[in-house]
């Protein structure tokens, strides 16, 4: 089953502001959608990339926020992206993780139906895009990869990374948690990386997205996230 519609919640008058981590606000609605089974919003996606990228605390890699990776893929004009992305460093890093989301409307804040991930493992040269829904977000991540590829070798000249497609990355089972899915494999991937670093490359993270990102792995994460915020906000009112 897949992200295909958005479970409906109230939001609340006052949607105050709870927490600022690094750079990245959270509002008491993140609370909520993680309190109950629904639609991870950007904000909750660029938290926990952010936490990730810091708990590993290695400038070779990087995990791109939501907002940044949709405008690589909405990009009107592809030629204009160097100035766009450069500040990003793209070809200083060893591993790069894009999250993908459905949306193609750049009026639309927060659109989409559906969050999957691209991979890039500079030592392989590839790009793997990694879709919890039977590869549904096949088309946008394509899209990002077409856009980026070029900015991502040493040189002027173009990349010659390659796309993969995933064909058997954990599937969820209900119509909420493609977020969530993307949390948990970026994670995953960030340690694996983190602990083989000088791995065959042939090999990638593929065994150990299948063996941590379980379903009941993936749920646990609600709560995980929810407990590191009130934590962070325990600690800002110390």
């Amino acid at each position: 089953m897949c992200c295909l519609e958005k479970t409906g919640m109230k939001k609340s008058q006052t949607d105050e502001k709870i927490l600022n981590y690094n750079d990245v606000v959270l509002r008491q609605s993140d609370l909520d959608i993680l309190s109950g089974p629904y639609y991870l919003n950007d904000r909750i996606i660029d938290f926990y990339f952010t936490y990730v990228f810091l708990y590993h605390s290695s400038l070779d890699i990087l995990l791109v926020p939501p907002s940044i990776a949709f405008w690589i893929m909405q990009c009107p004009v592809v030629d204009s992206l160097g100035d766009f992305i450069e500040h990003l460093r793209l070809t200083d890093k060893a591993l790069v993780v894009f999250p993908i989301n459905d949306n193609d409307d750049v009026d639309r804040a927060e659109g989409g139906s559906h969050w999957s991930l691209v991979a890039y493992y500079r030592k392989a040269n590839v790009f793997v895009h990694h879709d919890s829904c039977r590869s549904v977000n096949a088309a946008p991540a394509k899209k990002l990869y077409q856009a980026v590829v070029r900015y991502m070798g040493s040189s002027g000249s173009a990349s010659e990374a390659s796309f993969l497609e995933c064909t058997n990355s954990p599937m969820q089972d209900n119509g909420y948690d493609c977020g969530l899915y993307v949390t948990a494999t970026a994670r995953t991937i960030c340690n694996w990386h983190a602990n083989h670093k000088n791995t065959d490359t042939n090999d990638l993270w593929f065994s150990a997205v299948k063996e941590q990102v379980t379903p009941s792995a993936v749920a646990s994460m609600r709560g995980e996230i929810l407990a590191l915020i009130r934590d962070l906000m325990a600690r800002d009112r110390e």
